[in-house]
């Protein structure tokens, strides 16, 4: 592990994790500094650092301590190698400016991960879905609905009720572009209060997308929270798995466009539906649907509604996968095979494959995408239509 301001490694991986640690944690009470005290049999910082260092992405780390604390850290990481620990600064955003310009003094990264280490229940689902979320977008934060109402008071007395439709509770990591965030963090008056990173890359008219967040990512701040520091860790829940069966079918028709996976392909024909008639994402939203007993497409999309005429079936595909997560369901795995004759779907699969798993915010590997033909025998096989069939599994909490 290396000391304050070291130099970093020449690792080669483009992914870097910030993990802000440089903070007094008098709130929390106690003799030591909330990010070195015990939670669940281990340092509060420690549990952070194991998950990105477990995390397939594999980033470089950096955490970001205070003035003094070296030690303390070095004692609380003890074992974990390849950590870089940086001296932060007065408020939150001179420790992140800090830790952002050590990475650069040394070549930078492509993506970075800014994580408060008074998080400490960081799950890879979390990090996938935060990283998927970056292909299309410079910043991404975790967030949750707010469920109660709110209201806005004086004086001990209600005003008036605020919609919450529009409202999030904000979490940790945030993601973003590593020059990006540099950017916006070098223009940022350090006399100006930023509670979190997604604040000053708005201020830096960067879009940051919102990504499905986690309840366990509370933040230990009063010492109440760490009442269950010498509890062990709840055992998890038993999981059982759901399978869902999805199959579609659509005609090949002159003057339409071709949609497959998500995917436009060049063709002299092209799929005829009420929507843009992808029979690969229908087969998957069915899937999904059948795995949580939650009826079919149809149900969810009417044919007989306007408003999906020509409809983009990535929306559809992703409005079942919320509400796979709404029901407390993880997707494992989605297996995907396209019937046909022609096109040839060899050299579109790597794409298909991942267009699916950025809708679904998957990894690539947890998505098959196949395709076989039927022999010239039937209505496939005589070039009339293409049809897909797709099988999901769902991970649910609590016995069958």
């Amino acid at each position: 592990m290396s000391d304050a301001k070291p130099s970093l490694s020449s690792d080669t991986s483009r992914t870097a994790a910030l993990i802000v640690a440089a903070g007094k944690g008098l709130r929390a009470g106690g003799d030591v500094p909330k990010q070195f005290a015990e939670y669940r049999g281990k340092p509060l910082l420690r549990h952070s650092v194991e998950a990105f260092a477990s995390w397939d992405a594999a980033p470089r780390i950096v955490v970001v301590i205070g003035e003094g604390q070296t030690a303390s850290a070095k004692a609380a990481l003890a074992g974990l190698d390849g950590i870089v620990l940086v001296t932060g600064g007065a408020e939150r955003s001179d420790s992140v400016r800090l830790g952002l310009m050590a990475l650069a003094a040394q070549g930078g990264t492509d993506r970075v991960f800014i994580h408060d280490a008074a998080r400490p229940s960081l799950s890879h689902d979390v990090l996938d879905r935060m990283n998927a979320a970056l292909d299309a977008n410079p910043g991404a934060v975790p967030v949750l609905p707010v469920v109660d109402s709110i209201a806005r008071g004086a004086d001990g007395v209600m005003e008036q009720a605020v919609d919450r439709a529009h409202l999030w509770r904000i979490q940790t990591p945030q993601a973003f572009h590593f020059d990006a965030i540099l950017a916006a963090h070098l223009v940022w008056s350090s006399d100006r209060a930023a509670t979190d990173d997604s604040q000053i890359a708005r201020a830096h008219d960067l879009a940051v997308a919102l990504v499905e967040g986690d309840e366990a990512l509370t933040k230990i701040t009063f010492s109440e929270d760490f009442a269950v520091s010498h509890q062990p860790a709840p055992a998890p829940a038993a999981m059982m798995v759901r399978t869902g069966i999805g199959y579609d079918v659509h005609r090949l028709a002159s003057g339409e466009e071709l949609w497959l996976g998500g995917v436009k392909i060049e063709h002299d024909q092209g799929l005829a539906g009420h929507s843009d008639a992808d029979v690969a994402l229908h087969a998957i939203t069915d899937a999904l649907l059948g795995a949580m007993a939650l009826g079919d497409i149809g149900e969810h999309f009417p044919p007989s509604d306007p408003q999906w005429r020509g409809a983009d079936s990535a929306q559809f595909l992703a409005h079942a996968a919320s509400l796979v997560r709404a029901k407390g369901g993880q997707i494992a795995n989605i297996d995907l095979t396209i019937i046909c004759e022609e096109p040839k779907i060899g050299p579109h699969k790597a794409s298909i494959q991942q267009c699916i798993a950025t809708i679904l915010a998957l990894r690539p590997d947890q998505v098959g995408v196949k395709a076989t033909t039927t022999e010239r025998l039937g209505f496939t096989g005589r070039g009339e239509g293409i049809a897909a069939q797709a099988a999901a599994s769902v991970m649910v909490a609590g016995q069958p």
